[in-house]
This record gives structure tokens, sequence and C-alpha cells, in this order.
């Protein structure tokens, strides 16, 4: 059956269904349907057509030798769905450029009084602010709009937006202008 392999993989008749509905379907992400395709490559089973090699698989699947073995062992140690999945992130590729004390200090200065000649602060006003008072030293208008959205935090007058007025009997909103 395997050339060697001490840690061989033998699907199951319902495993197998499974990862051939996801490599076949189209829906799942790119990355799980790779993955299926490595363990039913990989299965050494019964139901097993050919036995496939972890360089003939990665020749077959345009990827490296390593990355078959890890998607096998980690299959054999951790199971089905592990295996499928991909590993989640420690941290992410880029720290946020708002944290707690930040937007603290953005939704403060948002409740403050606004410069003179002003009636209300702007996204660009504030952006502009945030910039000369040295709270961050580079933020774009869209990362403070997203923060005081965030908060529910909302510039301007009453009158300059809309505003849900209640919903009516038949549960459709009705927008006021004011």
């Amino acid at each position: 059956m395997g050339r060697g392999r001490r840690d061989k993989i033998a699907l199951s008749t319902e495993q197998r269904q499974r990862l051939e509905a996801i490599s076949r379907n189209g829906h799942a992400p790119a990355k799980k349907i790779l993955h299926a395709q490595i363990l039913l490559m990989s299965d050494e089973g019964e139901l097993a057509t050919r036995t496939w090699t972890d360089n003939e698989i990665a020749q077959a699947l345009n990827l490296h030798r390593n990355t078959v073995g890890r998607i096998r062992q980690r299959f054999l140690e951790k199971g089905e769905a592990p295996a499928l999945e991909r590993k989640a992130r420690r941290k992410p590729p880029v720290d946020p450029i708002v944290d707690g004390e930040t937007e603290a200090q953005i939704i403060a200065l948002c409740c403050s009084q606004p410069p003179a000649g002003r009636g209300n602060w702007s996204i660009r006003l504030l952006t502009n602010e945030l910039k000369k008072r040295r709270i961050v030293t580079q933020i774009g208008r869209e990362t403070v709009r997203k923060t005081l959205k965030k908060t529910n935090c909302a510039l301007g007058k009453p009158r300059d937006s809309a505003s849900l007025s209640g919903t009516c009997p038949d549960s459709s909103p009705r927008w006021k202008w004011f």
C-alpha cells in the first residue's frame, strides 16, 4: 500500500464523501478546497484508487511537499476540521492605528468645543487636530470616521442629518429630515 510512510491516512466513507463534496462544489474557500484535495490524495484506505507520494501530490497541486506533510500531520493529530481550515494568525499583519487610549482622545476631542469660527467638528477638522496635537503621527479621515461610527458618536447638528423617527405599523422605518 504505502511506500514506508509512518503517518498513513485511511479515510472513512463519510470523511471521503465530505472531502469530495468540499473539493467539488467550489463554494468553499480556496485553501479549504486545496486541503481537502491533499487529504483525498493522501488517503491510503480501502477506498483509495491510487497511492500518491508527497512529492507526487505536491507536484500535482503545485505545492511544496512540506505543505502536504503538514496538512496530513494536522489531520492525524487534530482531526478533519483543523486540517481543512487555515491556521489562525497570532497577530494581525499590521498593528491597528487606533487603540483604546487614542480612541478615547478622539472621542474627547469630538465632544470638546470646535475651533473658533466653526459651529461643529468635521471629520477633516478632527483628523487635522489629531495630527496637530500629536495624538497620532499619521491617520486618515476614514479611520477617524470608522472610530466615531463604532462608538456611535455623531458629528454635526441634528438638522444637518437624517435619523430614524420610529417605525410604521408595518415595521418599515420612516426617515425624518431635520
